[in-house]
Order: C-alpha cells, then structure tokens, then sequence
C-alpha cells in the first residue's frame, strides 16, 4: 500500500483505537468521502460496509447536513451550554422527546456514547441517593453487553467475552447476568431480584442487539420480560440505544418493536448522520422529578465542555429531517431483505456458525477467525471496507445504500468467505 508522508509522518505519533500498533496493519488514508465509498490516497475506492461505526446512515457528505453545519457555522459555531443556551440545541430536545414518545422528555447532551451511558448511570444512581436511599449502587446488565470504554461502562459490560477483562477487579462490581430469553429465564431472574433488587439503582440493556459485543440478537420480547421485572422490583430500565437508534433495526428506535418504554435511553452514533460527534441521554418525567428540588445537592453535577454543541445539533436536525423527507425505514427494511438474501449462501461453509439478520444489520458469526488482518485486507481487494471484530464479519451500511453496492458488499463477503477458512 502506498504511504502519503502525512500519513508516514503522522503515524510516529498517533495512538490508534484497538490495535496493538507494532504488529497491526497500517490504517488506510481516506482522503475524500462521497455517497457510500471510501477513496484512498492511491486512488482506489471501496463501498462501505459498516457506515464508519453505524453512524453515516445517510451516507456521506448528505448536502442537506453539510448545508445546515455551513449556516450553522457563519452564525455561531458553539458556546457553553452552562449559564448560555441556543436554539438549536433547545429545539432538537424537544424533537426528541417528540420523537420517543410520550415520558422520554428531558435530554442531556454529551458527546459520545459512553459518556452517554456514564451520564445515564449517574443519573439513576443519583436518582436513588435524591430520596434517600444509599445503598443502590450497583447495576443488572448482561452477558454479551457493551456499552463503552470508560470506566464506569467498561464496568457493566461482559466481563468475560468483552474487550476490558484485563481490568478486571480495579472496575466497579456490578450484576453481569444472561437476558431472560424464555420463562424459564425471566423466572430465575426475578429470584434473582427478590435477593438483590435492594443494592441495585437500575437495569442496563441494549434492545434487540447487543452490538459490539458480538451483534448478538434477542428477541423483543426479553425487553417486555425486563420491563415487567423493573417494575415489579422498584428498578429503573435503561435502554443503550447508540446502536440500535435511528432506524438502525427497522424501526426509529428498537424498543417500538417491543411495545415497551425505558425510563432512561441513551441516543449517539447516527444522531447527526455521522457527521459530528453528540449524545443524548433522555430521561423520563419520573427520573428528572427526583432531582428537581430547592436542594442544590440534588443537581445532577455533570457538564461536559461541548456539551449541546450548536453545529452538532445543527447536523442532527439535518439528519432528522431526512428521516422525515427520504424514506428512511422503507429503505432499512429493503436492507434487511437484500442482507438476508445476499448473505444466505455463507451459511453452507463450514467455518460460518450463524448468519442473521436484524434491519439492516446482516452477521455471518464464524467458528473464530485466525487471521483478521488478513481478512480485513481481502475485503479490501474485493473492494469493500469491512471491519471483522470478535468472530462475526458483518454489514451494518447507510440505510439509503442503492441497491447494486449492498449486493457488491455481499457479494464480497460471500467470495472471500468462500476461498478458504479466516
């Protein structure tokens, strides 16, 4: 591969996510984006497979966001959100609340998922220390689970099969468990709870897919389970929809499949199609009533710098707009069939496990995968930018992808999948 200087140069003193740099494939320099391809310094172009972590679920350089960032930008780039407050950010509350329903109607930015997550821990903890009670200071969350690299996330994430097993004992002890797929589950679990519901503040989960930790599904029905398990225990239920938001399963959120609603849900990733970094955790009336007092002991005492930051919002309205304007979820479910259908051959090797799909999220699981870097780099000469984790490849792309692309990307998985075991 050819080295541009900047990226020669450059790369004597970045630090990179996930990698053991000394051994690790370099980084591919993308030097111009447009649409659903990737093009790299030496000219050549790839169709992306996983829309930059699942955010760009318009695709790149939309010219309606990049218009609303350019206004946004000639009139006020950002100020702090404390003491201060704009339009743009006021107005993209409320149409968030609009949009997740009645109750989910009081919204605290961040900018980026996991602190996301941190805020809606801190908030249900908060929420418990507000009317007294101290001793709830631990979360339920399951096995399979991501929810960010921080260490307050990294603590309710899969201690086993996850990423942060190295820290393991120095993170905060919480009640890592398995989703209650069936009765039998739900029943074990609501034991569980008559034992230990007194310590916990609330119930973390990721609706319909547990993501980065394996894209793993279950079913809508496991959220009713937890629902009526929170409930019937006094708990607070919190949604991680980074991933699964905006239209990423077949719905705007994940949890409208299940006919069920949080207390707290946690918004990111596509928020602003991809374009700028913002998080949103939204609380329900109930939680934001308990921290709303004549007691300044009872503020909730988080304010990231950039919080409510006006291009960023600017962007989310833009995004937010094209679900209204384009047909967004028709087009995830257009998705979801070609995944289905373009992925279904893999299922014949012997070294492929599983292949599902949820929206348009398509996961052919494989028995491990020996070499990823070379995986990755025979994608990459199939002409398609996949990025294997675990022991899953899959296919999360814009949701307005055309049609003959998602079939080169599926076509591309299948290829190389069949010449020979990762």
């Amino acid at each position: 591969m050819h080295m541009p200087a900047w990226m020669e140069s450059g790369l004597q003193h970045v630090w990179l996510p996930y990698a053991q740099m000394k051994t690790a494939a370099p980084p591919l320099p993308v030097v111009r984006t447009h649409g659903c391809r990737l093009e790299l310094a030496d000219g050549r172009v790839l169709i992306d497979g996983v829309a930059s972590w699942w955010t760009a679920c318009h695709g790149y350089n939309h010219p309606h966001i990049a218009q609303a960032v350019r206004a946004q930008l000639d009139a006020m780039p950002h100020v702090m959100f404390g003491g201060l407050a704009h339009e743009p950010a006021l107005a993209l509350a409320r149409r968030l609340a609009a949009l997740l329903g009645p109750g989910l109607d009081r919204v605290f930015y961040t900018d980026s998922g996991s602190v996301a997550v941190e805020v809606a821990m801190k908030m249900a903890l908060q929420y418990w220390l507000n009317q007294g009670e101290r001793g709830r200071s631990r979360f339920l969350a399951f096995r399979g689970g991501y929810h960010g690299d921080t260490f307050g996330t990294m603590a309710v994430c899969d201690p086993e099969e996850g990423m942060h097993s190295l820290f393991r004992g120095m993170l905060a002890g919480h009640d890592i468990v398995d989703l209650p797929r069936d009765d039998a589950g739900e029943q074990a679990l609501d034991a569980l709870l008559a034992e230990r519901a007194s310590r916990l503040a609330g119930i973390l989960v990721e609706p319909l897919v547990q993501g980065a930790g394996g894209m793993l599904v279950h079913e809508p029905q496991v959220l009713r389970r937890l629902r009526r398990l929170a409930d019937r225990h006094g708990l607070l239920l919190i949604f991680d929809e980074i991933f699964t938001g905006f239209g990423r399963t077949g719905t705007m959120f994940a949890f409208e499949q299940a006919g069920v609603r949080p207390d707290i849900v946690t918004l990111s990733k596509a928020l602003t199609g991809g374009t700028l970094p913002l998080a949103a955790t939204v609380a329900s009336s109930r939680v934001f009533e308990a921290f709303w007092s004549d007691d300044p002991a009872h503020a909730l005492m988080h304010g990231p710098t950039f919080m409510g930051n006006a291009l960023a919002c600017a962007a989310a309205h833009a995004s937010l707009d094209l679900f209204e304007a384009e047909p967004r979820l028709e087009q995830a479910r257009a998705v979801s069939a070609a995944l289905a259908e373009g992925l279904e051959p893999c299922r014949e090797l012997e070294w492929v496990r599983d292949v599902r799909v949820l929206g348009a999220i398509g996961v052919v699981e494989l028995n491990g995968i020996a070499d990823r870097d070379g995986l990755r780099r025979r994608l990459v000469e199939a002409g398609v930018w996949v990025r294997p984790f675990g022991n899953v490849v899959y296919l999360t792309p814009a949701l307005n992808i055309a049609p003959e692309d998602l079939a080169t990307l599926t076509r591309a998985v299948a290829r190389v999948l069949r010449g020979g075991r990762p």
